[in-house]
């Protein structure tokens, strides 16, 4: 038996709120700074009144159903409680557009939406092709408007949820049960969903919680999206795990940032490269280093003087980590208890073995740049695996082996240090966003006869799109062009900032495009900028 055992989320979040029933589970601050909030007893009680409202229309063990909404309370609300049904929920973001909407929901099998009145038109525009959806259901709504009218084919949760009975049915939930689906970019044109199961939580708050040495009196400061498994597992679990108080804004905001921590006595929190850059661009303040931090965790390396000024300045150790939706999120970490080294994403967490390996699998020495690959068990400390792909899922994980696609090394000490990605992906300010995908909904375009999409420098989000098109003979067209096709196709973060067209691509003996020739040359365009 493992640390999990039979464990699931809803014996987790019960647990918690018989223990600890009358402390702060939440505080929640809007975009307008309205403050919400709510005890483990109080967060219980909503939670079940979410799931008698699903159960009521019928959502049962396995049921998918997708959660549309910023942060909130009320999405924490629908998460938990569509987990103490047993049914799946499938998170999306709020970015995403009817294109991509409209594959997530038929893909992952949902019969049921919970959003908020901001994308009910996006969901009109394509609930005739998606045939499973049954019942839409509405959070977050304003009483000062007529909701019924306006959306007369929805159920407005407010509007029912005083009455609703805070009692739920008694559900049997094996921890290896699917938990929800997050949508991930890779190498396939379109997103594959990741499996990951009531276990998958579960252990991922017992490792982050004891990882990160989180205690009931800390306060973790949220900001990144709850669609995100950073959030999920990183923010969320660890500190209900621990009895902590989960800090949540609305939206991240880097001019509010650190006057927020402080008023709401936040010591920890997580960050990508990109929040990080941006509150470190804000005017500097002479309160800066006046704050409760003891630890800020972060994903993707940002340059050495950037993370010795971030420190100094604002008082607070940074830990940098690494991980993948397949992983849990933080699958390395650097130990508070121990050394803590710059830019280098630390040993391996408890309940897991990392090591580098080569193309054919074997393992190198140190110092060796190789592909990263994780041991565990799928469906519980690794993903359960890819939905309705089980030759993805089998090229993924190989005897008890997840193979990541990115490349690292191990020092002497057995720190891990990330290098680059083995897979043709972009880091967008925090979102991964696979070439492959941005290429095919380009290609679907009338006018274009092949595309190369490829990452190139940007000095806050990491990277940006380069969109390299060839049109078909005789066409004409426009970066504009191209970009407005994409927008109507493609989340915001995933749309090109540059368009360049080209007569012809460099391709290899059998005729595939060379992109690595193709991105040397952009690379040094950017140089000479």
């Amino acid at each position: 038996m493992d640390v999990i055992g039979n464990r699931n989320l809803r014996w987790l979040v019960e647990m918690k709120a018989n223990d600890f029933a009358d402390k702060e589970f939440i505080v929640f601050e809007d975009r307008l700074g309205n403050v919400h909030r709510y005890t483990y007893r109080e967060f219980d009680e909503n939670v079940n009144k979410y799931a008698n409202i699903l159960n009521g229309l019928g959502i049962k063990k396995g049921n998918k159903v997708n959660v549309h909404l910023l942060n909130s309370p009320e999405y924490l609300f629908a998460w938990f409680a569509i987990a103490k049904l047993g049914a799946v929920m499938i998170p999306t973001n709020v970015l995403s557009g009817a294109f991509e909407m409209e594959y997530f929901l038929n893909f992952s099998d949902c019969v049921a939406i919970i959003t908020e009145p901001n994308y009910m038109d996006m969901y009109k525009s394509i609930l005739d092709k998606c045939p499973n959806i049954n019942n839409i259901l509405l959070a977050r709504t304003s009483p000062l408007y007529p909701n019924k009218k306006l959306y007369p084919n929805t159920i407005i949760i407010q509007d029912i949820l005083k009455d609703t009975a805070p009692e739920i049915p008694k559900v049997d939930i094996d921890p290896e049960d699917d938990l929800m689906m997050l949508f991930t970019s890779g190498t396939t044109a379109r997103p594959k969903a990741v499996q990951l199961t009531h276990a998958n939580a579960v252990f991922a708050g017992i490792f982050g919680s004891q990882g990160y040495k989180v205690v009931p009196e800390d306060h973790h400061f949220m900001v990144l999206p709850l669609f995100h498994v950073n959030a999920q597992f990183i923010s969320v679990m660890p500190t209900l795990t621990a009895g902590a108080t989960l800090v949540m804004a609305e939206q991240f905001s880097a001019s509010k940032y650190m006057e927020q921590a402080r008023r709401h006595g936040a010591t920890t929190a997580s960050l990508v490269a990109a929040t990080a850059k941006m509150i470190l661009a804000q005017p500097k303040n002479e309160i800066d280093d006046k704050n409760d931090f003891r630890l800020i965790m972060y994903a993707i390396a940002i340059p050495d003087e950037q993370w010795v000024e971030f420190e100094a300045r604002f008082n607070v150790k940074l830990s940098d980590l690494w991980g993948l939706t397949e992983t849990l999120a933080e699958t390395t970490m650097n130990p508070v208890d121990l050394e803590m080294k710059r830019n280098c994403i630390g040993l391996p967490r408890l309940g897991n073995e990392i090591k580098v390996v080569d193309e054919e699998g074997r393992e190198v020495p140190p110092g060796t740049v190789g592909e990263l690959v994780v041991k565990g068990i799928p469906g519980r400390t690794i993903m359960k695996g890819y939905y309705k792909n089980p030759e993805a899922t089998a090229q993924t994980i190989k005897d008890g082996w997840l193979y990541t696609g990115d490349n690292a090394y191990m020092d002497e000490d057995g720190y891990f240090h990330f290098v680059d990605r083995k897979k043709d992906m972009i880091k967008r300010g925090g979102e991964n966003v696979a070439a492959v995908e941005v290429e095919y909904v380009i290609s679907l375009h009338p006018k274009v006869q092949e595309v190369a999409v490829v990452g190139v420098p940007d000095p806050i989000r990491d990277e940006a799109i380069m969109a390299l098109v060839v049109l078909k003979g005789g066409e004409t067209s426009d970066a504009d062009e191209i970009i407005d096709f994409c927008k109507e196709r493609l989340a915001k973060f995933k749309v090109p900032s540059f368009v360049e067209f080209k007569d012809s691509f460099p391709k290899t003996s059998i005729g595939k495009i060379q992109k690595n020739i193709l991105r040397k040359e952009e690379l040094a365009k950017f140089e000479k900028k």
